[in-house]
């Protein structure tokens, strides 16, 4: 569905969302070119029902840049997650004759984050500090995916259920007018999104956080 507001004709309008197409019996018809997405991922968990939604529409690069996790070592098995599930989804897209997910990491210094948000520490979780947070983010992806030559970029932040879609969607028009490649502006926790990516988390057994990132959101 498509609106005629100037947003919308850049391809950064809601309205535009698609429906739901699961790589499950899904076909591909590779011949049709299809735009190039940057896409932030948080987590492997809640990347793999946001992939599965997209994979037929975009040629999807998975944009791992998540400064805000403290613990180096908790980082580490978030990414190992990310990529055991891109290893398994392209297997899948591989048997059906469809094109590949790409994977790229973006630099890891939690210290910017802590910079970031000097004088938010004790915000409340939702507050300024994850604003802040979401913004570092999208901003980081927007600028690669400029560079890359991407048509979109977008995230995976908004499948969560603690995760405001008006703030990061307003975050992410802002930062596509200011870089000039469109927002794919999409509140994945619709049409069950969250619910979807536990169902696929344990499809794939991967490794699920309990907690946002931060050492804050820890506590």
């Amino acid at each position: 569905m498509t609106c005629d507001k100037k947003e919308c004709m850049r391809g950064i309008c809601p309205c535009s969302e698609q429906d739901n197409k699961y790589i499950s019996g899904e076909s591909f018809d590779e011949s049709v070119s299809k735009p190039a997405l940057l896409l932030h991922s948080c987590c492997g968990p809640c990347s793999s029902a946001v992939i599965e939604r997209l994979v037929g529409e975009f040629n999807i690069t998975v944009f791992f840049f998540n400064p805000c996790i403290s613990d180096e070592e908790e980082y580490k098995k978030r990414k190992e997650s990310q990529i055991k599930l891109l290893e398994k989804m392209n297997e899948e897209l591989a048997g059906m004759g469809a094109g590949q997910i790409s994977f790229r990491e973006g630099s890891y210094n939690s210290g910017v984050f802590f910079e970031a948000v000097r004088g938010h520490e004790d915000d409340p979780e939702g507050g300024e500090r994850c604003s802040i947070c979401f913004r570092q983010r999208l901003e980081e992806t927007a600028i690669t995916a400029g560079m890359a030559g991407c048509d979109y970029f977008g995230t995976t932040l908004t499948v969560s259920p603690h995760k405001s879609y008006r703030t990061i969607s307003r975050i992410g028009r802002e930062l596509a007018l200011k870089y000039g490649v469109s927002f794919l502006d999409r509140d994945f926790k619709k049409k069950d999104g969250f619910k979807r990516s536990i169902e696929l988390s344990r499809k794939y057994e991967l490794y699920r956080q309990n907690y946002c990132g931060c050492k804050f959101s820890e506590r």
